[in-house]
């Protein structure tokens, strides 16, 4: 099955088509979340609240783009609302757990650690979306591209 066979499948009435999507972006979708909110709990909740508004949403899906970039304006304006809503907590270890996942060395990890705890959310977001995704600082999504999601 691909996304577009899944969400076809959604829109039909098969609701465990969607695990598809949850299963396959999951994994990927955590570190963006982890990334923005610097801890874990947060991010768990953020992610499956986006998946759920994703699943209420697929009605709305463009076909003509892609799932993932649809999914991460849904999860970036979940994540943003609890960023705005909860207290800041300590962030250098889940950008140290996030870092490490993303397989550097211990001694860089930590050190890099420390660098992304000094900054603000949006900052960790851009080099997230840069180092693990690959994603050249052109590439980075304008914020008016994040107004248009549920």
């Amino acid at each position: 099955m691909d996304d577009a066979a899944a969400i076809r499948s959604c829109r039909a009435g098969d609701a465990d088509a969607f695990r598809y999507l949850v299963e396959r972006y999951q994994k990927h979708a955590m570190a963006h979340a982890v990334a923005i909110l610097g801890n874990r709990t947060d991010a768990e909740d953020a992610l499956q609240e986006a998946f759920l508004d994703a699943y209420r949403a697929l009605d709305r899906f463009d076909e003509g783009r892609s799932f993932y970039s649809w999914f991460y304006t849904i999860l970036r304006n979940r994540c943003w609302k609890l960023v705005g809503s909860r207290n800041r907590q300590d962030r250098a270890a889940a950008d140290v757990e996030l870092l490490a996942a993303s397989g550097g060395n211990l001694d860089q990890t930590l050190s890099l650690g420390e660098a992304l705890a000094r900054l603000e959310a949006e900052g960790r977001e851009i080099l997230t979306l840069r180092h693990l995704d690959g994603l050249s600082y052109e590439e980075y999504p304008s914020g008016s591209e994040f107004q248009s999601a549920p």
